[in-house]
């Protein structure tokens, strides 16, 4: 990273920073051809979990390439300057990272996954049946780097 004096390296923060987080990005890419989509997840520790419909672009774009950039933020705001332009500036946390995607197909799993997207947003456990998960395409990203960045004014969450 570029910026040290911005570099999150505490794990917990990172983690604090995720839970927050309303939105994942996915950075993905076939034919050379870069696509960002923003999706719903959860984050158990070590895996994202995320959902899709049966088709789109989405699909095509991960049966070309398991390869995955994603990127999180917590806390963003503009910070302005009345007198200068180039001195605004942005107030915020993020977290990128990179992994591998795999389609969760053993039904167990899926409801293990659905409920770990759904504490995300409500914090708490829900009754899915197997037969419920059938109907969503529910995929996990094995995390295998990640990176945290705030600005200066950030100290803690």
């Amino acid at each position: 990273m570029r910026r040290k004096d911005k570099e999150i390296q505490d794990r917990d923060l990172i983690e604090q920073i995720m839970a927050k987080a309303q939105v994942c990005r996915l950075g993905l890419c076939k034919d050379n051809e870069p696509y960002v989509v923003p999706v719903s997840f959860g984050y158990d520790g070590s895996f994202i979990y995320f959902h899709t419909a049966r088709e789109g672009m989405k699909l095509d774009y991960l049966a070309a390439n398991n390869r995955v950039c994603f990127e999180l933020e917590h806390d963003v705001r503009v910070v302005a300057d009345p007198e200068e332009a180039c001195q605004w500036s942005f107030s915020f946390y993020s977290v990128i990272g990179f992994g591998t995607v795999e389609e969760i197909i053993d039904p167990s799993r899926k409801v293990h996954a659905l409920n770990q997207i759904m504490r995300h947003y409500s914090g708490r456990e829900w009754d899915f049946s197997e037969r419920s998960a059938e109907k969503t395409r529910l995929w996990r990203i094995s995390v295998e780097r990640i990176t945290g960045k705030r600005s200066k004014d950030k100290i803690a969450i």
